[in-house]
Formats: structure tokens, sequence, C-alpha cells
């Protein structure tokens, strides 16, 4: 290799490190932050590194706030969320792939047209929806508004996994004696699951993060998703709570990074492979 080679693998291997640390930046100061001793946090100068490892803003966080129970409504929330997502988007996309009838494409571009439609304009019919239900200030509503505009999502990129599967894996299998609904699960579902868990991430993520409609749809402290019950418990108009907020971070980033971890083979097959093994 010739000195121009390694110099620019040299400059290129230097300015990657050097966006990787300055995105990680915030991830880091956020981990060492709430293991810092509260006498540390407004030091100057500031202290990059904690001179004592302390873990008292976690006991604080689980025992003194309600951070559990708005913990597990968002784990209930986002799972709720995404197995509806995922098996109406599933049976939708099947349909818009397998079946012919009348406005079928047509169909298919309007359901790409609503997942472009901002999500901010749907918030007042919805909340008025909710109460004309008896159903509002719940996470049952919570579900169906994080439906509205997950679904549309769901059914476009499923529908582009399941249009990639061979019809004469389907065929075959209808001849063998199976039933339409049998060829389905055995069949179509095997050869979308990479397509299928990703859609999956991408709803639970969506759940799990947002903000907006958890701000407007939710009052009541009992039924508050992290997102909004983190902010409304330790950012008021005359104090932040510096340390919980690090801490409840971490502890929020937590579920998504074992996600990852367990998810990471289907995510990179997912977005390259379609329905053709071969």
């Amino acid at each position: 290799m010739n000195k121009p080679s390694r110099l620019r693998i040299v400059c290129i291997n230097v300015v990657t490190w050097t966006i990787v640390l300055l995105v990680s930046f915030p991830l880091i100061w956020m981990l060492l932050t709430a293991v810092k001793p509260q006498s540390e946090l407004f030091r100057i100068p500031p202290t990059f590194l904690p001179q004592r490892i302390t873990f008292e803003h976690y006991a604080r966080l689980l025992s003194d706030t309600p951070f559990l129970t708005y913990f597990g409504n968002s784990i209930v929330l986002a799972t709720a969320t995404t197995i509806l997502v995922i098996a109406v988007g599933t049976l939708g996309a099947y349909s818009l792939v397998r079946f012919r009838y009348r406005g079928r494409e047509q169909l298919a571009t309007l359901v790409l047209f609503t997942y472009l439609l901002p999500s901010v304009v749907l918030i007042i019919p919805l909340y008025l929806l909710m109460v004309k239900l008896g159903i509002a200030n719940t996470l049952f509503s919570l579900v169906l508004a994080y439906t509205t505009f997950s679904l549309p999502y769901a059914l476009w990129l499923l529908r582009s996994f399941m249009a990639e599967i061979p019809e004469d894996l389907e065929s075959a299998a209808l001849v063998d004696g199976a039933s339409r609904l049998g060829a389905f699960w055995d069949v179509i579902v095997p050869q979308a699951l990479p397509g299928i868990i990703s859609t999956a991430l991408f709803t639970f993520i969506l759940a799990w993060n947002e903000y907006l409609y958890a701000l407007v749809l939710v009052n009541s402290d009992s039924s508050r998703p992290l997102t909004t019950g983190v902010m409304n418990m330790l950012i008021t108009s005359f104090n932040i709570e510096w340390s919980l907020l690090m801490a409840a971070s971490v502890m929020m980033s937590i579920p998504l990074i074992v996600i990852f971890a367990f998810l990471q083979s289907y995510l990179t097959s997912g977005f390259g492979v379609g329905g053709v093994k071969g």
C-alpha cells in the first residue's frame, strides 16, 4: 500500500471517529451525570469524569417517584400498539398483494398519503372521538391514537416485503391441501418475518418515544407513559432535577437497547432481503 492510500485511510478513520464521538457525547454525558454525586453536578469548572460514583439517583428515582408506574404504562402501551399494528398490518398487506379487487392500487396509494399527513392535525379530532366513546384519559385511547399513524407505514413496508415472496410457494402449499389461512401462516409469515420484525421494532420505538399525543390525550397521572410522566415529574417552572432526569433517561433507554441487541440480525437482513430465500 502506497503512502497516499495510507494517508487517505487515516483521514477517513479520524473523520469517522470524530463524528462518532460527537454523536455519542450526549449519551456519554448522560451516563456519567447519572452516577455523579449531587455536589458535582454544578461544579465550576465542570468535571467530565465523576470523582465518586454513586447510585443514589437511581434509588431515589425508584423509591421516591412514580417512575415504575410510568415505566409499566409505557411497556403496556408500546407492546399493545405493536401487536395491534402488526396483526392488522400483516393481514392488510397480504390483502393488498395477493387478492385482486377494484381499487386495490388506489387504496395502497391512499395508505401512503395517510402516512404523509402530519399527525398533529389529528389530535383534536381524535380527542373529541375518544371523549365521545368514553375512553378518554386511558391507555387504550393512546393505543388507538398511535395505531392511526403507525399502521399506514406498517402496511406500506409489509406490502413491499410480501410482494417479493414468490406466489409459487403459496400455490404449492394450496395444491398440497393447505387452506388459504394455513398457507398464509406456514409460508407467507416465515418468509416475511424479517420485515415483520423490522416493522414491529419501528412501531415499538415510535410508541415508546411519542410525546405530543400522550401529553394531549392523557391527563391522569396513573395513565401517563414515561415521556410525559418524567417531564411532568422532574421538570417544573422553578426547578429541573438533572440528576434524576439523567437517571430516568438511562432507564428509559434500557428496553430499546435490549431489543436492538436481540433483533439486530433480523434488522440487517430485514432491510436487505425480501421473501426470496436462496
